[in-house]
């Protein structure tokens, strides 16, 4: 059975829409179960289009649930899937800012399946950066110490796993040691998690990502992104500009043959192509680029 599409929404109807039509042309469209959770309108100017979207989302599926009062993404992500992952135990997740190609459901039940048993693999990401293959490499996917929350799938014993209220994070912020190894997966990850433990966001997927780096875990990503986001912009909850650093190879060929490695193992080049993608010099030209609007 395939694994049940879980996708949060909240008051970009167009966004939506599109993701639907993206997913209705994958093959496993039909047979997958589909949930739809619409987080609440912040203020009265929002409801309309929050009705909007409810009305899409009934549309694609009769298991739609909508907040009485906004959650915020964090929130709504972890309850959402909480429930869904307990009755199917394995899940794919998507936003509504998100758009699929046509094989990405196909690859997506085809890894979960594969690396079920592999307890080094945390989660399934249907999004890979624009990573140069190495010579010599097998299969088509990677691993990576840093999880992507565009197009992901994971199983109820990972979920299971991440510590939300990050219990030790009193030894983290004053283990320089330690923040330095977190940060080898990029150098804006504690500092993201340092914001979330300060009020300053309320990101669901750093706390993810500590938890698959504390417990020495990997994420799967394709070379061939199966995801794209279209969520930049100024009307983005979280991506308020037209660039983006996170450039992909598209994969225009749609197979749904898919080379996996049992055996699959860090590879230090990749790692190293992917801390580029996260380093202080890509992350300031982003930034700079984000203030000129540009």
């Amino acid at each position: 059975m395939p694994a049940p599409i879980v996708i949060f929404a909240f008051n970009r109807p167009e966004a939506l829409l599109k993701l639907k039509e993206t997913l209705e042309r994958n093959t496993l469209y039909e047979e997958s179960e589909k949930y739809v959770f619409v987080d609440g309108a912040r203020n009265e100017g929002e409801c309309a289009k929050v009705e909007e979207v409810v009305s899409i989302a009934r549309k694609i599926t009769s298991n739609v649930t909508v907040a009485e009062k906004n959650k915020g993404l964090g929130s709504s992500i972890i309850e959402g899937v909480t429930t869904v992952i307990n009755q199917y135990h394995k899940v794919i997740v998507l936003e509504d800012d998100l758009i699929c190609y046509e094989n990405f459901l196909s690859y997506m039940n085809q890894a979960l399946d594969f690396y079920q048993n592999n307890s080094r693999i945390f989660s399934i990401c249907g999004y890979g950066l624009k990573i140069k293959r190495p010579m010599g490499y097998i299969g088509d996917v990677y691993l990576s110490g840093r999880s992507s929350s565009w197009g992901w799938g994971t199983w109820k014993d990972r979920w299971e796993q991440v510590d939300w209220e990050i219990k030790d994070w009193k030894e983290l912020s004053s283990n320089r040691k330690m923040q330095k190894a977190f940060n080898k997966n990029g150098s804006d990850m504690f500092i993201m998690l340092k914001g979330y433990m300060e009020g300053r966001n309320r990101s669901w997927a750093i706390r993810f990502c500590y938890s698959q780096f504390k417990l020495g875990k990997y994420s799967v990503h394709p070379f061939l992104s199966k995801i794209d986001n279209k969520g930049f912009g100024e009307d983005a909850t979280n991506c308020r500009q037209n660039y983006s650093r996170f450039k992909v190879n598209i994969d225009k060929e749609l197979s749904n043959n898919f080379s996996f490695d049992k055996n699959i193992v860090p590879n230090s080049d990749i790692e190293r192509q992917c801390r580029k993608y996260h380093s202080i010099l890509i992350r300031l030209y982003s930034k700079i680029r984000r203030i000129l609007h540009i």
